[in-house]
């Protein structure tokens, strides 16, 4: 018989020559018989195993042996935690002490004027001790002092005295390019007649010496208190802290006791008032602090775009 040809690319050699191309396409997920390009085309078996004859991990986790990575319990785990630390860390921040302790020193401050307002404002709208003795206090201090000095200090907490004064620092700092202090000054001086004004006509005080009313609290002290501070706040960079707040509080001082002496108020409505402008300062000077930084910040990202400009250019070689 004869043998049948067979092909030279199948020859039974020992493979001595290079495997040759094969046209054609592989599916490699596709079952069926021997010859359709499945690799388990010969005995029927699909392309993957089932999910449910698959081997488990350790932790009984679905995966193969060794098993897949990937933990979800554990990545959830580590995010809760770290989230929750995070979270504590935040919440401490803010109980913490302060790293710069003038903040906390205001902030203190402001709430010690606070409760002495309030509670000089409860004395002097009720008829209790306290009011009785303050009353007594200033009937054995009026009059017994030169009249024109005592009509000089309490002057000093005029509109047309003191408001001048204020304006011609605020004058100066705008020439000098800070209107971002200039304005929380103004505001800080509008503020004053609104708030003393509605309460002298809510405590309605009778005031020494006279059956008039609307003596509480003090506005020529309040007057003189934020215009002098304000001031002495805005001219403080150029001429120093050191010299300008001491200034202003020997003129506030000055016409306090100008008051009393005179027999203008009650010592209640001078310390009311006292309390009032201090509250009013302080933000005032936090305002300030807040525009000095801004600028700060804003001179300092401009700073070294120019610098950096500056080195390029020297660089460059001369033409």
């Amino acid at each position: 018989m004869r043998e049948t040809p067979r092909s030279q690319g199948t020859a039974g050699d020992t493979g001595s020559g290079r495997p040759q191309h094969r046209s054609g396409r592989a599916f490699a997920h596709t079952t069926g018989a021997s010859g359709s390009g499945s690799p388990h085309g010969s005995d029927g078996r699909t392309a993957q195993t089932p999910r449910g004859v698959r081997h488990t991990g350790p932790v009984g986790r679905p995966g193969t042996t060794p098993p897949v990575p990937g933990r979800p319990l554990s990545l959830l785990f580590s995010a809760v935690r770290s989230g929750f630390l995070s979270g504590l860390s935040a919440f401490v921040s803010v109980f913490s002490v302060p790293r710069r302790p003038w903040r906390s020193r205001r902030t203190w401050g402001f709430a010690l004027c606070a409760v002495l307002f309030a509670l000089v404002t409860w004395q002097a709208a009720t008829d209790g001790p306290i009011r009785r003795a303050d009353e007594r206090l200033e009937l054995s201090l009026a009059g017994h002092a030169p009249r024109p000095l005592t009509e000089f200090f309490a002057d000093l907490g005029s509109v047309v005295v003191a408001v001048p004064v204020l304006a011609l620092a605020l004058g100066y700092v705008v020439w000098r390019g800070r209107r971002d202090r200039a304005l929380p000054a103004a505001l800080t001086m509008v503020a004053v007649p609104l708030l003393v004004v509605p309460l002298k006509f809510g405590i309605d005080r009778r005031g020494p010496l006279t059956d008039a009313t609307g003596y509480y609290p003090s506005g020529h002290t309040a007057t003189a208190m934020v215009a002098y501070g304000a001031a002495a706040l805005l001219l403080a960079p150029y001429a120093g802290r050191r010299r300008t707040v001491p200034v202003a509080v020997l003129l506030t001082l000055a016409t306090g006791t100008g008051l009393l002496l005179r027999g203008y108020h009650w010592p209640l409505d001078v310390l009311g008032s006292l309390a009032l402008g201090g509250m009013l300062l302080l933000l005032l000077d936090r305002a300030l602090r807040g525009a000095d930084s801004r600028r700060a910040r804003r001179s300092q990202g401009v700073g070294p775009v120019r610098g950096s400009t500056r080195r390029s250019s020297a660089r460059t070689p001369g033409r």
